[in-house]
């Protein structure tokens, strides 16, 4: 039960390995979806297909005899809106109320969906239940184009679609910082200046309750999450202290990011972090690279270029619109060293990145040779 007349129908799945195909949940996911319990009854939004039958059993329970009024369709990304026709056809007069974008892809994920009677809805529109009045958000590219979020005045709660969501079913004990930081950077992070807007929208409403569509009902401490997300969309600096990320063949380019980070402790630095991107989850590593705002890309040469591993990373941050951060690099090669230079060509797509000197090359193992660049290396980072 979120209030009085707002209860929770959503559903775990532990059973999914990849969130998107793509993003290791060790601890699954939540579909969550809600039901306002008024005159009329609302029910918001839907789950993953994998989930159905669990979910409508869900609602049933919850409905207690009584048929549902709406469903409001915040979002169309199939993990929340697949459910739509099940429930459509087990309650065929419910009436939907989505955005005129959600309307226009209803049809590209259902066949047969009767949508005459859909209501769309706009920025400020109302839709009264009885004493709860829903007022519509519009969130483009939150991380959607047609989302839009939904605010109840009456209990003051705000269904905000994926915003504030996180990783994990519901009922794991962890942080909820750590995987909705991997969550957001790795879902939404692109689309910033869309989730500013949004949270200066929020800013005028007085939000005692946060429902998103995974992770917990968020009721306590809401500046600690509003917080982040503003430093988050805004690509700020949460973290003080130094990533490192490294892209290494036979340990030689590992060992001597062992050795900076040695040195960077004992230069004071609060908080050395570091990721070997051949065999850690790359969407951890894009989500420290966002915390630090200072950063370390350490790779071997390869093929006149860099290690396919740190060419892959530095990808994914580009397309993550990765901005306003100090990066120091360091490249080894044997014969010819060209890591750096392949790194900076990537790093000059990305906005803001200031590249300090030195730009320290190794050939092969690290020697007491080196140390004197590392040292110059980690001063410069600092």
């Amino acid at each position: 039960m979120v209030t009085k007349d707002i209860r929770y129908i959503g559903v775990d799945d532990k059973t999914l390995d990849l969130f998107e195909s793509q993003y290791v949940i060790p601890n699954g996911v939540s579909y969550n979806s809600y039901v306002i319990l008024d005159e009329k009854v609302a029910v918001m939004d839907t789950v993953d297909r994998r989930k159905t039958n669990e979910f409508l059993a869900n609602l049933e329970q919850a409905l207690a005899g009584r048929q549902p009024d709406y469903l409001v369709v915040q979002h169309m990304e199939p993990d929340h809106a697949a459910s739509i026709q099940a429930l459509v056809e087990k309650y065929p007069d419910v009436q939907l109320v989505t955005s005129a974008k959600a309307l226009q892809m209803l049809p590209l994920y259902f066949t047969g969906l009767d949508l005459s009677c859909a209501m769309t809805v706009k920025e400020g529109d109302t839709l009264s239940l009885g004493r709860h009045e829903l007022t519509f958000i519009t969130a483009p590219m939150v991380h959607w184009p047609e989302v839009i979020m939904t605010y109840d005045k009456c209990d003051k709660v705000l269904f905000s679609a994926d915003g504030f969501g996180k990783f994990g079913a519901l009922d794991t004990d962890e942080s909820w910082d750590c995987e909705a930081r991997r969550y957001y950077f790795n879902i939404v992070g692109k689309y910033g200046p869309q989730v500013q807007a949004v949270l200066k929208k929020a800013a005028g409403l007085d939000i005692r309750i946060i429902c998103p569509l995974h992770g917990p009902v968020l009721k306590e401490d809401l500046g600690h999450y509003l917080n982040k997300y503003d430093i988050w969309s805004s690509y700020g600096v949460e973290s003080e202290g130094v990533f490192i990320a490294c892209a290494s063949i036979h340990g030689h380019t590992a060992a001597a990011m062992d050795k900076l980070a040695e040195l960077l402790k004992a230069k004071g630095c609060p908080k050395v972090a570091m990721a070997d991107l051949t065999r850690c989850d790359m969407a951890e590593a894009l989500e420290d690279a966002f915390r630090y705002g200072k950063v370390v890309l350490a790779a071997a040469s390869y093929n006149a270029g860099v290690m396919p591993a740190m060419e892959d990373f530095l990808h994914h941050l580009k397309g993550k619109n990765y901005q306003n951060r100090t990066v120091a690099l360091v490249e080894n090669g044997t014969w010819a060293p060209t890591a750096a230079r392949a790194m900076r060509e990537l790093l000059d797509q990305m906005k803001n990145i200031t590249v300090v000197e030195p730009t320290v090359t190794i050939r092969g193992a690290l020697k007491d040779s080196d140390l004197s660049a590392l040292e110059a290396l980690a001063d410069a980072i600092l």
